[in-house]
Parts: structure tokens; sequence; C-alpha cells
């Protein structure tokens, strides 16, 4: 369990640094944006593995146990969270309506699967995960971040829309291999 709390705490440091606007400006400008950058994904992706092997090697520490039927609503809210998390990236006309697409993926990812894993682990994991999206919502807004004022055209959507359908058909096959549990028991 300690690899996964030092690798929660690693990943999220990191990603907390653009929320402190001056640390991030004092450490940009020390050494440049490149170099603050680099050592910026670096360290994030030694948290991201030091939780993957932290969560892997964590004990069963069971803390509620929910009726399978549950996992259902996991999979119904696994679905907008992949399209959420597709309309960062996408150019869609959902930025107009929702701030923060990817983040509120991320929180939809982590509160259903916190509500089907009941175990210390997940919680760490994913309550540590919806808490950040949140903080980190939080302080975008704070900082100025606005929804998008550009209509596109429909197509962007059915495309939104597609990736998001096929990004989640792909995790719901590959999921047994990808995390050692099937999506659909």
């Amino acid at each position: 369990m300690t690899l996964l709390i030092l690798g929660m705490v690693v990943f999220m440091s990191v990603h907390l640094i653009p929320s402190f606007v001056g640390l991030r400006k004092r450490l940009a400008d020390w050494k440049g944006e490149s170099i603050y950058l680099g050592c910026y994904s670096l360290v994030a992706a030694l948290g991201l593995t030091l939780v993957i092997i932290g969560k892997a090697r964590a004990a069963f520490v069971p803390i509620w146990d929910l009726p399978q039927w549950v996992n259902h609503l996991t999979m119904l809210a696994m679905l907008p969270a992949i399209i959420l998390f597709a309309a960062a990236y996408v150019p869609n006309n959902l930025k107009r309506f929702v701030r923060h697409p990817f983040l509120w993926g991320v929180t939809l990812w982590a509160l259903s699967h916190l509500l089907i894993n009941g175990d210390l682990g997940s919680l760490i994991l994913f309550g540590g995960f919806a808490a950040f999206a949140v903080f980190d919502m939080w302080s975008a807004n704070r900082r100025g971040a606005q929804k998008s004022d550009k209509k596109l055209p429909l197509y962007w959507d059915v495309l939104l829309i597609s990736v998001g359908l096929i990004a989640f058909g792909a995790l719901v096959f590959l999921h047994a291999y990808l995390f050692g549990v099937a999506a659909v028991p």
C-alpha cells in the first residue's frame, strides 16, 4: 500500500504545480519551458508507474461490498466518461457546455470505479483521482477557465461520439487483459 500512496503523492503533486501559477512560472523560468515540461513529464510518468505497481501489489483490504448489479452503473457511467475524455482532444460542441471535459471524465471514471471496488487500495486510487479532478476544476475556474464559444459543424460531434463508442468497446473488450478484471463478468 505504501508504494501506491507514494505514487499518488508524486503523481498528484506534479499535477498540482499548474494550480500554483507563480510556482509554475518560477520553475519554467529557472531552466526554460522545455526543461520544465520534460521534468514535469518524467515525474508524472514516475508517479503513474508507482501507482500502477503499487495498486497491483496492494493487499486487498475490504471496506464495503455491493451487489453485482452495481457493475451496470459503472458501465453506464463509463460511456459518457470516455466521451468526455475524448472531448478534451477532439474538436466538438460539447466544450460549449462543459468547461472541463477531461476532468469531468476523470470524476465519472473514478467515482464509478470507486462504487464497484470497495477495497482500501481502490479507495486510495479512485478516491484520490476524484478528489484531484474536483480540485483541479475549481483551481482552473479560479484561474479563469472558460467554456468554448466556438460553434462547430455537427460532424465533429458525430466524430466525438464515434471515437467514444469505439474506445468504450475496446476498453470493455480489453479490460481483463489490461487491468486483470473483466469489465463484464
